[in-house]
């Protein structure tokens, strides 16, 4: 009787398993903070909340996102086994082979492209479709050649706001650059921080993600303050295009400033520790900035 129950369980069980590792592959919070930035950029441009179409933008974004991620670990695969915080994914632990991982990402990536051209306009596809290919194919190659990668990577990195922008208006404005231009600036430090607390990971895949002249020194700390000293006269310019009202430029202003601050106790010390600040800080400042634009827009 108890062999019959088990053996009846297992195909659930083991269809289960799969089903986890294939979510495993779409880095749910990283596609998840995606969706989330394009969702804010189409709130912004569009003015008042229309639940369903946030719904469907981060749906788009989510699964777009969710593919580029997918290539990443495809191409990564091998490099993956080499470092401790991505050995036990999917793909190179065997539990979904490549042919399954690209199965998906070519499934989940038409839907998402699809989604954004039909249902909000041909732009906002095309952009989503450049995006994704930059993360993919370009980003992720040249995270072993050079440091540039953090610029390329930035660009995709930067995008979402201005894609729900453009899937709101249909048109690539000056608000949506200045959307873009917050999020593309942001990464830099949220990069580097990230860059520095993995380094001993990244150096054992060859990846080449902090500064070619820095490293782990006051030459790259004082990089990551210049990026993140930007990002206060930035966050302003929603404000001085009649974007946002007062509010969420004073918040912005104050977010940006406590995060300057974590940048400067990192030149002072060069200190692991400084710079998961910098990264814990960075996760918190993105999302009240924009949800304090959002809600003074709204």
């Amino acid at each position: 009787m108890l062999v019959d129950k088990v053996d009846h369980r297992l195909p659930t069980l083991l269809a289960m398993t799969k089903v986890k590792h294939y979510f495993g592959l779409l880095k749910f919070r990283l596609s998840s903070t995606v969706a989330f930035s394009s969702a804010i950029g189409y709130m912004l441009g569009e003015g008042h909340l229309e639940l369903l179409n946030v719904i469907l933008i981060m749906l788009g974004g989510f699964l777009v996102t969710g593919s580029a991620n997918i290539i990443n670990q495809i191409l990564e695969k091998d490099l993956d086994k080499l470092m401790k915080r991505t050995a036990q994914r999917p793909l190179p632990t065997g539990a979904l082979s490549v042919a399954e991982a690209a199965v998906f990402c070519c499934i989940i990536g038409i839907i998402g492209i699809s989604l954004l051209a039909f249902y909000f306009n041909i732009l906002t596809a095309v952009l989503a479709l450049m995006s994704l290919i930059l993360y993919g194919f370009v980003y992720t190659p040249l995270k072993r050649i050079s440091p540039i990668c953090v610029l390329v990577g930035a660009i995709p990195g930067g995008l979402p706001p201005l894609l729900g922008w453009v899937a709101a208006t249909g048109v690539i404005s000056i608000e949506a650059w200045i959307l873009f231009g917050i999020q593309f600036t942001w990464q830099f430090p949220h990069f580097w921080a990230i860059a520095w607390v993995l380094d001993d990971d990244y150096k054992r895949a060859g990846f080449k993600m902090l500064p070619m002249e820095g490293g782990k020194n006051l030459k790259t700390a004082f990089q990551i303050m210049t990026y993140t000293l930007l990002l206060i006269p930035l966050s302003m310019l929603p404000l001085q295009f009649g974007m946002t009202g007062k509010t969420s430029a004073i918040i912005a202003v104050l977010c940006g400033v406590l995060f300057l601050a974590q940048t400067l106790y990192l030149m002072q010390t060069c200190s692991k520790k400084a710079a998961m600040s910098i990264m814990f800080g960075s996760f918190l400042y993105l999302p009240i900035v924009q949800i304090a634009l959002v809600l003074d827009k709204l």
